[in-house]
């Protein structure tokens, strides 16, 4: 919407999986279906978990 631009990062997004019921980012976005799975990324939802299981891992070392 404007010259603001956000990216986020696929190695650090667990769609929200751990925190919330639904990917905040789309819910929170003003402009409705910009955000969008990776295509070029796909993961489980046991990919996702273990992601954030380790994301959360590295930040109690």
């Amino acid at each position: 919407m404007g010259d603001v631009f956000y990216q986020i990062d696929t190695e650090r997004c667990t769609e929200c999986i751990g925190h919330y019921e639904a990917p905040t980012c789309q819910q929170v976005c003003p402009i409705a279906g910009t955000i969008i799975s990776d295509p070029h990324n796909p993961e489980s939802e046991e990919q996702l978990w273990d992601k954030f299981v380790q994301l959360h891992h590295a930040d109690k070392i």
